[in-house]
């Protein structure tokens, strides 16, 4: 992880991408358009309307296009030093709201808490599921960060394996945990509310931070303060306070950023195996304000031109008071 500040860059230094006008778009995923999707698996209605129907405020639905279908054995192969297996898992999408125009920063809080819980439902459903090993929910928001669609949307992919990159994270965690007998990311939540100069915004039970060696200008993490490593074992009673600041945290990103294309990624517990005392879930949220090139897939480093304190501050100033951070501060 490289801190370039040679080429330290201020929030207005970077130009979100404009959103393509909704009425040049086909959605289907837009009310109206059921039909253009497979079943719904989940939904959330309106005065007792049927499935597959208008009259929804939020509908889960297997991805037409999917990269893992549900059907099928695992059928583990050998071929001399390699190994395959089929490509069997689930892969849906979680369509936020009937509402085309509306990004999920300007959604309601309900409506983030009932895509939050949609979030939680799915992923107790599909544990089911004795092939499905870890089970990840992601959400690309603009073309720069993967979007095929405008309309508001995430993803959900369970998976017969457990991804490397969640892998090493977990086994860092472990180690940290082996040496310290303490949750590293417990240990990381102290240190930064003590310190101050990363943390963004602070609930009862949540910690929104810019991390120490963030690989990327305004990473920002959401923690929970009490320690779970699975996120479908946080209360539903907390949803709201977790949708709150999550609308927060992407309404500044919109004010200091100019509505970037952004990503976010839920870091939960495998299905099997909880580590229950090592690990500790958390979104990752990581507007696409620079590419990676030739010298982070040569290296494995990651240059960022913005230092996680002057992102930290400048989101701090735009959720506690609904402006940009003034150009003369820095």
């Amino acid at each position: 992880m490289i801190i370039a500040t040679e080429r330290s860059k201020r929030p207005q230094d970077y130009h979100g991408e404009q959103r393509p006008a909704a009425k040049e778009l086909f959605c289907p995923f837009c009310e109206g358009h059921e039909n253009k999707t497979p079943p719904e698996v989940l939904a959330i209605r309106r005065n007792g309307s049927g499935p597959d129907s208008p009259g929804w405020s939020l509908r889960v639905v297997p991805n037409k296009f999917p990269a893992l279908r549900h059907d099928g054995d695992l059928d583990m192969q050998a071929d001399g030093l390699f190994e395959s297996m089929s490509g069997v898992g689930h892969h849906e999408v979680i369509i936020e709201s009937p509402d085309h125009s509306a990004s999920l920063a300007e959604l309601s809080e309900s409506q983030v808490e009932k895509t939050i819980w949609a979030y939680r439902e799915r992923i107790l459903a599909l544990r089911q599921d004795e092939r499905v090993q870890y089970i990840l929910i992601f959400k690309n928001h603009g073309v720069a960060a993967g979007a095929s669609l405008e309309h508001t949307h995430s993803q959900l992919v369970a998976l017969p394996i457990v991804p490397i990159r969640v892998q090493r994270e977990i086994d860092l965690s472990r180690g940290y945990f082996g040496l310290r007998e303490r949750c590293v990311f417990c240990d990381v939540l102290e240190k930064e509310r003590s310190a101050g100069q990363r943390i963004v915004a602070e609930s009862d039970r949540f910690v929104v931070l810019s991390p120490y060696a963030a690989r990327f200008p305004f990473e920002t993490w959401i923690l929970p303060k009490a320690h779970v490593s699975q996120f479908e074992l946080t209360p539903p009673e907390e949803h709201a306070e977790l949708a709150a600041v999550l609308k927060k945290l992407l309404a500044a990103f919109n004010l200091c950023l100019t509505e970037p294309a952004y990503n976010f990624l839920l870091h939960t517990a495998p299905v099997a195996d909880r580590c229950e005392q090592a690990f500790h879930w958390h979104f990752e949220v990581i507007p696409r304000l620079t590419r990676v090139a030739g010298f982070e897939w040569g290296s494995g480093f990651y240059i960022n031109p913005t230092t996680p304190e002057m992102a930290a501050e400048s989101l701090r100033v735009a959720i506690e008071t609904g402006k940009e951070r003034p150009a003369e501060a820095e």
